[in-house]
């Protein structure tokens, strides 16, 4: 709040007869004392009259959502979004209408928990106008109004109430707020894909997404969005592992979730559109624990490395330890964190001065040998692995 740049920004707005405050999640984590990563600014005065204000100040401006009222300010690297203040005019479950205004107090009506709508001036005064600062000591996550007019504004508010509540909720949910959850929890049908998951995602790698999950399930809403993740206890000891081993990852979170199988990690990845990159992950661990069982040989472990890769192998072994299946994690984390990947000694090369063409039939050879090298633990050398290739030549 007292960078030179910000300070700058601030003045140049109120130049302008304009008031800006810092809102939503950078004065929640101020409060909180956590890491602030985006800054995000509201303003009383229109989007237009702001990027006048900035560009006369020397501040490049980018129209980010100028049609919703918002643009960002560069300065340095930094980029800080400034939004008029909006009372919503009409919505219908999925987007809403809006009209700008100066009134600080029904720009912080239309946002949806009170934790999220605590204000902050350049001098660091708050502006709290439905009690978010106390909500947020005691650990509570409540609707600002009717949490059912609330929802019916946008459907979406469903997902980010339980992501909320696994960030900063403590204790017993807010009853209203589980009532009108759980009656709209149909209409979450109306949602995109993407927008389901991006909520998912970020509630998975809260530090403890159980109790938030637990209550999805509990009261039916995963039903609507994603019935087949129930392993509850499976996600609980992860949780508990990861805290020793490694960072929160959403694709392993959900992982342990789902019954293990290839079949089900492609038709959630599908229903939730997930990237290549995230499908392709969830389906390696819908089939890897079930191929690691028996990792206690460090060589078909070692196997599998070169197949999978570090990451995949680390991922698999927690789920196996969530799963209660592993004998000794410990161990074998230390196997896969000192191995080094070997490299495979033929190339196609080598079977070309061997008298033969570039040919399906040289991939087969060379795979067949990879596969044989594989299984003696990497040991053989290049001129063993030819004398393999001279069998298969020979007929053998």
């Amino acid at each position: 709040m007292n960078t030179a740049e910000l300070q700058t920004l601030f003045k140049a707005l109120a130049a302008g007869g304009g008031e800006a405050r810092f809102v939503g999640g950078v004065v929640r984590d101020a409060l909180l004392g956590n890491q602030v990563d985006d800054i995000d600014l509201a303003v009383n005065l229109p989007p237009e009259k702001v990027t006048s204000l900035l560009t006369a100040a020397g501040i490049k401006v980018v129209p980010t959502g100028i049609e919703h009222g918002t643009v960002t300010a560069v300065m340095g690297h930094q980029g800080y979004e400034i939004t008029t203040l909006r009372r919503d005019v009409e919505t219908d479950g999925r987007h809403a209408k809006v009209d700008f205004t100066d009134d600080w107090k029904a720009d912080a009506a239309r946002r949806d928990f009170t934790i999220n709508a605590i204000y902050a001036d350049a001098k660091g005064r708050l502006y709290d106008y439905f009690n978010g600062r106390e909500d947020l000591t005691r650990g509570r996550v409540r609707f600002i109004g009717n949490p059912e007019e609330r929802l019916i504004e946008d459907v979406l508010r469903i997902l980010r109430y339980f992501r909320f509540y696994a960030a900063f909720g403590h204790g017993e949910a807010d009853s209203k707020a589980m009532k009108a959850c759980q009656k709209l929890a149909p209409l979450l049908s109306q949602l995109s894909a993407e927008r389901v998951w991006k909520e998912i995602n970020k509630m998975l790698i809260s530090s403890n997404p159980l109790p938030a999950w637990k209550l999805m399930h509990d009261k039916k809403i995963l039903t609507h969005i994603l019935p087949e993740a129930a392993h509850l206890n499976r996600l609980s000891r992860l949780v508990e592992l990861e805290q020793k081993h490694t960072r929160p990852d959403a694709i392993r979170r959900l992982a342990s979730l789902l019954v293990w199988g290839e079949a089900v990690a492609k038709k959630v990845a599908e229903r939730l559109r997930l990237s290549n990159r995230e499908t392709t992950k969830l389906q390696i661990l819908g089939k890897l624990p079930a191929r690691l069982q028996g990792y206690s040989d460090p060589i078909p472990l070692r196997g599998l490395l070169y197949e999978f890769g570090k990451e995949n192998i680390r991922d698999a072994l927690l789920l196996l330890a969530a799963d209660e299946v592993v004998n000794n994690l410990d161990e074998a984390l230390r196997i896969v964190d000192a191995w080094e990947k070997p490299v495979f000694p033929l190339q196609g090369t080598d079977l070309m001065r061997l008298g033969l063409k570039e040919s399906p039939r040289m991939g087969e050879i060379l795979r067949s040998v990879e596969t044989w090298w594989k299984q003696k633990d990497f040991q053989p050398t290049k001129g063993e692995c030819l004398t393999e290739v001279e069998k298969y030549l020979s007929g053998y």
